[in-house]
């Protein structure tokens, strides 16, 4: 007889739109230090119209979604975009976010044709995707709102000349 499946498992899986609630719920509790209030429209907008093309993940635990994030391409399929990744408030520091990272970054460099992966992320978590070797481009002083900066990051699957 095959057991239930542990409380504590955790998988990783393609989002569903049942998922859009707990998305949002996720975006809700890292507002203000991760994201603009003003950016839910946005974020809503996206779980309802191209979460499915992006390439869209969720974290589940038991049953349920704790982090999420995504990727898309370019029109020429060489650069691949994160996009509104994050994880539980009460869970972050506990590994999911390495988890997503190195998914989505595994996900885009096994993509053919794929070089270079693109983000755009605050000031509070840009330490956290330099450790993953992205470099920064450019830094916007309120590029997300007041007190919260926009940081640009590129990864380089190039290999070395």
């Amino acid at each position: 007889m095959a057991s239930a499946p542990d409380a504590q498992t955790t998988i990783i899986r393609p989002y569903i739109s049942s998922d859009w609630r707990d998305c949002l719920s996720l975006f809700d509790g890292n507002v203000l230090r991760f994201f603009s209030t003003a950016e839910r429209a946005d974020f809503a907008n996206f779980l309802d119209q191209d979460a499915g093309a992006w390439s869209y993940q969720v974290i589940e635990r038991g049953n349920r979604v704790i982090a999420c994030g995504g990727h898309a391409l370019d029109a020429q399929g060489q650069t691949a975009y994160l996009c509104w990744g994050m994880v539980a408030r009460e869970l972050q520091g506990t590994g999911l976010g390495d988890m997503l990272t190195k998914a989505r970054l595994r996900a885009a460099q096994n993509t053919p044709g794929v070089t270079q992966v693109r983000l755009d992320t605050s000031q509070h978590t840009q330490g956290f995707y330099r450790r993953f070797g992205f470099t920064v481009e450019k830094i916007v002083p309120d590029g997300y709102g007041p007190g919260l900066d926009r940081w640009d990051m590129l990864l380089c699957f190039c290999a070395s000349e």
